[in-house]
């Protein structure tokens, strides 16, 4: 069952750590009381007049001390579980493990553990005996996450409403511990707290559609901005479609719409990736459009590039010989001032797409960071994980770490940090809860209406103010938490804000550490060397505007490979002319959204690309870039034929 500590013995009871719960043991071994904690118990100690436990987990600390009120053994200080399988579903495991021929007599040493009852139920004949090993299951003190795993048990051994029951319970445990609807929470955390989104598609492929909307109630009610929830929310909808619930369907789809408020551009919960997207569309585009017009420039200054270079010693020696004059030849230094400037100009496009990319990456590996999607904020553990993100100095980081220190009972370090805040109306209606918690009510009710005055749409100052107004995490709180003033939680926009800031931040940050950028595992490799490479080549681009221009030969401006380019891809040779470069930009926006329909590259976060109607426009609109390119490069041929013709045979002047 785990690693165990030496047993502890205060008037007459016994006290043992196992793995991470300790076990208080009565007058012949009988078990008393079990305490869940949320790591392994590592040492027990009554030194000082009071058990204390140290737990451990992940080389972080934390001491506990027991108590017993009722006879019920107890944890005095908040306990936030991590979201370790190993911690939070330690009991299932355990009761897993017993045989089934010792299953009776694990059953009668460790009555605490409901599984080990339900275990009994499923394995007994006799109906009566049956429910009565599911009533002990249920007369017992669980974790959350025991909760959870147990109900979804129940539900697979055929007793839905004990599995209600256990939902419900789970509800109040885990807003007595802090959890609340308005925090994120990671699949992976979901995961280790029973798994209820996976069991609600188990239940969906299995056509158990009553029992799908219980567990659907509880993700509402609890976890809504669970990570991959906007899908789950859309599916069950149309299921509900399809059994002819098109009123319950669409309060789903209204209730998913609800969850897009406070989040970046209010996208919704998995709008981030929706910005990654984006970010890497608009880098293929603009990388496609880059490409088109330094290759086509290149093509126009390379007959001429070689005679001019002859005299130095050729293309490449003369970089040895003659660099200065050399660096005067370089291909774009051929090009007008303006198609220099529109060079340069997608060189920082391009640089700031990725830019965009990299941020995307960076934000959403801060925002998936156990310290931000468990559900709450606080405890030793998640402390820990908060220091590990570098929080940016700032209003934001002060809401942040103020409310963690608040939800574990340090009002005097969450005020402080909560002045440092000010004058966030978040903070305000905070401060107003500590005031009201020390019967301060005047105070509190001045900083709750400071606050609603500041954002007349922040629910929690007005729930407070008695207002009542309408919100999924309004509901929670008058369900779970009545009697208690409602906090203020960061929205996405304020979280990300103290993790990364906004772009600018972020590729001031990437450019100035090279080294860290490359190492950074949330970016990836490509990523990071496409962003180094394209702010190296805008650097490069800038400088050539300083560059006096080269003279191109009439005769020499429009070889046959340029010509051929200026054909294949449009607007490229018309970069000169503000209508080329929106030619350019049309052809490559077309090209980069027919991309996915090549195989070669895809979008899954932007999924309207792949419908029919979608692809039918890009490719209209790519035919008309080549239409309208084609009428000017005739244009610009027949005034090139007049040039050369006033020019002469022997004219060497600039085109």
């Amino acid at each position: 069952m785990g690693s165990l500590t030496d047993p502890l013995e205060v008037g007459g009871t016994v006290y043992l750590g196992v793995g991470p719960v300790v076990f208080t043991f009565g007058p012949g071994g009988s078990v008393q009381g079990r305490a869940d904690l949320p790591g392994t118990v590592t040492s027990l100690d009554a030194s000082g007049g009071v058990v204390r436990v140290t737990t451990q987990l992940g080389g972080v600390n934390e001491r506990f001390t027991l108590g017993s009120e009722g006879g019920v053994l107890s944890v005095q200080e908040r306990v936030v579980f991590p979201p370790d399988p190993d911690v939070t579903g330690w009991l299932a495991h355990a009761a897993d493990a017993v045989p089934p021929g010792e299953l009776a007599r694990a059953a009668a040493q460790d009555p605490l553990n409901p599984f080990l009852a339900l275990r009994q139920a499923q394995a007994s004949r006799d109906a009566y005996a049956a429910l009565s090993a599911v009533r002990r299951a249920l007369n017992v003190n669980l974790p959350f996450p025991a909760w959870v795993q147990l109900a979804a048990r129940l539900d697979g051994a055929g007793f839905p409403a004990a599995a209600d029951l256990a939902l419900d319970r789970a509800r109040r445990d885990a807003a007595a511990r802090g959890l609340d609807p308005d925090v994120p929470i990671s699949r992976a955390a979901l995961g280790a707290y029973g798994n209820p989104s996976g069991y609600v598609g188990t239940l969906l492929e299995q056509n158990r559609l009553a029992r799908a909307g219980a567990w659907m109630s509880y993700l509402r009610d609890l976890h809504p901005r669970f990570q991959g929830g906007t899908a789950l929310y859309t599916r069950y909808a149309r299921i509900l479609d399809q059994q002819g619930r098109e009123g319950e369907a669409e309060e789903w789809r209204q209730f998913t719409r609800s969850l897009s408020s406070g989040t970046l551009y209010n996208l919704g919960p998995e709008g981030l990736d929706q910005v990654r997207g984006a970010a890497r569309l608009s880098a293929l585009a603009l990388l496609l459009i880059l490409a088109a017009a330094l290759l086509t420039l290149a093509a126009r200054a390379w007959p001429a590039q070689r005679e001019d270079t002859r005299a130095l010693g050729g293309r490449y020696r003369s970089w040895l010989r003659h660099p200065l004059s050399r660096a005067r030849r370089v291909f774009v230094g051929y090009a007008s001032p303006s198609e220099r400037l529109m060079l340069t100009l997608l060189g920082a496009a391009l640089l700031g797409a990725l830019g965009g990319l990299h941020w995307a990456a960076h934000t959403g590996a801060a925002l998936q960071s156990p310290a931000l999607s468990s559900g709450t904020y606080g405890g030793g553990w998640g402390n820990a994980q908060l220091t590990t993100l570098n929080l940016r100095p700032g209003p934001d980081s002060a809401l942040l770490t103020g409310l963690a220190a608040q939800l574990d009972g340090e009002n005097s370090l969450a005020r402080d940090l909560y002045t440092r805040a000010l004058p966030d109306a978040c903070a305000r209606n905070n401060l107003g809860v500590i005031a009201q918690a020390r019967g301060d009510e005047p105070q509190a009710r001045d900083l709750y209406r400071a606050a609603l005055s500041t954002r007349p749409d922040l629910s929690a100052a007005a729930f407070n103010l008695g207002l009542n107004p309408a919100a999924a995490s309004l509901a929670f709180q008058r369900a779970s938490r009545p009697d208690e003033p409602r906090l203020c939680y960061p929205d996405q926009r304020s979280v990300t804000r103290a993790v990364t800031g906004d772009l600018s931040v972020t590729l001031r940050a990437a450019l100035a550490n090279p080294a860290a950028l490359l190492a950074d595992p949330s970016v990836g490799r490509r990523v990071a060397l496409g962003l180094l490479g394209s702010a190296v080549l805008t650097a490069l681009l800038a400088l050539s505007l300083l560059l006096p221009r080269t003279p191109l030969p009439p005769r020499l401006s429009r070889p046959a490979g340029f010509r051929l380019l200026a054909l294949l891809l449009p607007g490229s040779s018309l970069i000169d002319s503000p209508w080329g470069g929106m030619l350019l930009l049309a052809w490559g926006a077309a090209a980069a959204g027919l991309a996915p329909a090549t195989g070669l590259i895809s979008f899954p976060t932007l999924p309207n690309l792949t419908l029919a109607g979608a692809q039918a426009a890009l490719t209209g609109a790519l035919i008309l870039t080549y239409l309208l390119n084609t009428l000017a490069f005739v244009a610009a041929e027949i005034r090139h034929a007049r040039r050369v013709r006033r020019a002469g045979p022997d004219q060497t002047g600039p085109a």
